[in-house]
């Protein structure tokens, strides 16, 4: 199952929910027991290391020859 993260607007506090992929947008009730918080957009980052030790983010923003790719085309 997944976590998602929610977001109650009475409390104004972010939490997450480990729940099936079907429930994930319906609403549930907050750890402080507010009705209808509701699932946000979830952000995260991935931090690998190069050759050489230093840090550096893993992944890419897609193709269109960016870089972050493998197609070649830069």
């Amino acid at each position: 199952m997944p976590v998602y993260e929610y977001y109650c607007r009475s409390c104004q506090s972010k939490f997450e929910l480990l729940r099936p992929m079907k429930m994930a947008t319906i609403a549930t009730n907050c750890p402080s027991g507010h009705e209808g918080a509701t699932r946000t957009i979830s952000v995260f980052a991935a931090i690998g290391h190069d050759e050489l030790g230093q840090s550096m983010p893993l992944g890419g923003g897609g193709c269109a020859c960016g870089g972050a790719c493998a197609c070649g085309g830069h």
